[in-house]
């Protein structure tokens, strides 16, 4: 299966899409960033979010993006689109779409599931975990 790793600015990735819509990625990374720091890649065909881990994400699309947020749960909201779910239930990718920052603010639960998302998965906080509900190893 073909793979590229090819690094490309958050510019270049925006160039053929709506202000609006790159006005809710950046409210999405501010989201993020109120949790720690991360670093923003931007690749050929995606965004990456990483703390120490990759946890969260995007895809730009003419005018609006696909986010995304991985948690050790699955939550079930009207704004999830669609959940992934790898490492026997514990990384659970909750994909949604955003056409500008107001639509992230319509989700009162964002904040605090994106800094979840950062702490268990992004920063590994769970990940040292024998199982999901935090027993030490």
């Amino acid at each position: 299966m073909a793979h590229s790793c090819v690094t490309v600015t958050l510019d270049e990735l925006f160039v053929r899409t709506t202000p609006y819509a790159r006005a809710a990625f950046d409210a999405f990374v501010a989201l993020i960033e109120r949790c720690g720091p991360v670093e923003v890649i931007g690749q050929k065909t995606r965004i990456v979010v990483m703390a120490r881990v990759r946890f969260a994400g995007a895809t730009v699309l003419r005018d609006s993006v696909r986010l995304n947020i991985a948690l050790t749960r699955r939550i079930d909201a009207p704004w999830v689109e669609r959940i992934d779910t790898y490492m026997g239930g514990r990384w659970n990718a909750h994909h949604f779409m955003a056409r500008s920052a107001e639509d992230l603010a319509a989700i009162p639960d964002l904040p605090a599931l994106v800094c979840e998302g950062y702490r268990d998965l992004g920063m590994q906080g769970t990940l040292r975990s024998a199982d999901p509900s935090g027993a030490a190893r």
